[in-house]
């Protein structure tokens, strides 16, 4: 938690130099085209006016990436002197770590708290991590016939494209950018058009650190513009991107147009969270429960919005998650004491509106929430909201609404609870409780995710692998299996 009063909060938010350009080749670039405002949700005030990024923008900066890749220095250093740099960068987003706090905060409604202790905490510690993991990167030399040598390198892929969300707008650009870098890639990273700013700064941070120019590059824009001129860029080798399952196949589709450049996918998800009678914690299991479904307003992939609960224990558990969305304190995002700050934008909060809305036709019953609240702050703010009698073809149990709305379905029995927790396109994450050993093994197996936790949830560190199943994507981010998505095998056979 940030050691500054909500007032000093207030007085510093005001105070902050904020960008309003790209970060091209090492330096700020103004952008020669529009720009776009970028307006916080807390109160609905524009923040700044930034480029927008054009296709002739967007050249530029894979020009410099290209460059930078195939003339300069950064493929070419040694991995420890490129590690050095990563972990200057970690230091330098530590020192400037409540700046950074406060324009997530301001740009995308995240709670200060959250924003300062948990979003900067990550994006540090995974610059710190792959900048140790540089240096001890291994090829292989497999053992043939006498009279022949096999080398197998690992080479870096060459520019990669990565766009990123605004919900974890530092975490998910580093989970792309370092691991990148430290394989010896250069990047053009566009970041959402609604969180722009803090991506800019880590830009230029990077520079500080002493990133040759044009390894890391930074524009700003939309992303049927900027997005799509990266999507459909020839000089891109590597596409990693973060979002929506529908933009997702945009991507797909830009590579098959253009030079079938490897895109790496993290797309929605619809996680189930199944408490079983023997849950070790009934009290524990529905506070994480709660806790999951409103951190970070809901805005999360893997949030575990559909609540699977044994019928003996359902009332008891709904009850628990209900009393915890009423005392939920929501309210301004520089407030260190607020627990759920604002939704991303209006646009967004009238899409989760509409799905509670649709739930309350399709005969879900409404607990508690669903609807807008603090509306004199010009905020976009929503209630903490629980849906029971949920049916598996009702939206809300299909669907994913990536805001504070839980739905919560009985089952009787575990075939049902695992037929109900696969009963989705997506395959992100899910969320197990129980005391059985054997239990724990078969349900975690049967379940189709990428990620499931046993008797906790959001658990984990970079050690770890990061991805989905089905329409939730491919490939990994975090741990060492991230260098797969920027790397290139070579097999060089040497006759002796």
């Amino acid at each position: 938690m940030p050691p500054l009063a909500h007032d000093d909060l207030l007085r510093r938010a005001k105070d902050l130099q904020l960008p309003t350009g790209h970060h091209i080749d090492g330096t700020d670039e103004p952008g020669a085209g529009p720009s776009f405002a970028v307006v916080s949700p807390r109160d609905g005030q524009v923040l700044a006016e930034i480029a927008d990024a054009r296709p002739a923008e967007v050249d530029l900066a894979v020009a410099a990436a290209r460059r930078a890749f195939d003339s300069g220095p950064w493929p070419r250093l040694a991995p420890a002197d490129r590690g050095r740099i990563l972990l200057r960068i970690a230091e330098l987003l530590e020192e400037q770590r409540e700046k950074l706090a406060l324009t997530i905060s301001l740009e995308m409604g995240k709670p200060i708290t959250d924003a300062h202790d948990i979003e900067l905490r990550a994006a540090i510690n995974t610059f710190r991590w792959y900048g140790q993991l540089a240096d001890k990167l291994t090829d292989e030399s497999p053992h043939t016939a006498p009279d022949a040598l096999a080398l197998i390198t690992r080479e870096p892929a060459g520019v990669v494209g990565a766009v990123v969300p605004w919900n974890f707008p530092l975490t998910l650009a580093s989970w792309k950018v370092a691991p990148a870098l430290a394989a010896g890639c250069t990047v053009v990273l566009k970041p959402s058009e609604n969180s722009p700013l803090s991506a800019v700064l880590l830009g230029r941070l990077a520079t500080e650190a002493g990133l040759p120019p044009g390894v890391l590059n930074v524009v700003t824009g939309d992303g049927p513009v900027a997005g799509r001129a990266i999507g459909l860029h020839s000089d891109v080798d590597v596409l990693a991107f973060t979002g929506s399952t529908a933009v997702g196949r945009h991507f797909l589709h830009y590579a098959a147009d253009s030079n079938l450049k490897r895109v790496w996918l993290e797309l929605g998800g619809k996680s189930p969270n199944i408490i079983l009678p023997d849950a070790p914690d009934l009290e524990k299991a529905a506070a994480t429960a709660a806790w999951g479904i409103f951190f970070n307003q809901g805005e999360m992939c893997t949030a575990p919005s559909r609540l699977l609960v044994h019928s003996s224990v359902a009332e008891r558990v709904t009850e628990a998650i209900v009393a915890r969305a009423r005392e939920l304190r929501v309210g301004d995002p520089l407030d260190p004491a607020t627990e759920m700050g604002a939704l991303v934008g209006e646009d967004h909060l009238d899409r989760v509106l509409g799905h509670v809305a649709t739930g309350r036709a399709e005969g879900a019953r409404l607990l508690t929430g669903g609807s807008r609240t603090l509306t004199d702050t010009g905020g976009c703010f929503l209630e903490p909201t629980v849906f029971e009698q949920v049916t598996p073809g009702m939206r809300l149990a299909r669907e994913e609404i990536f805001g504070p709305v839980l739905s919560v379905l009985a089952f009787d029995d575990l075939d049902e609870a695992v037929r109900l927790a696969n009963a989705t396109e997506y395959g992100l994450a899910a969320g197990l409780w129980t005391s059985d050993l054997s239990t724990a093994h078969t349900v975690s197996r049967a379940l189709k995710a990428g990620t499931v936790w046993v008797n906790c949830y959001e658990e984990g560190d970079l050690t770890v692998p990061f991805g989905g199943m089905k329409q939730s994507g491919n490939g990994r981010d975090k741990s060492v299996h991230a260098i797969e998505k920027y790397t290139e095998l070579k097999t060089t056979w040497i006759q002796l």
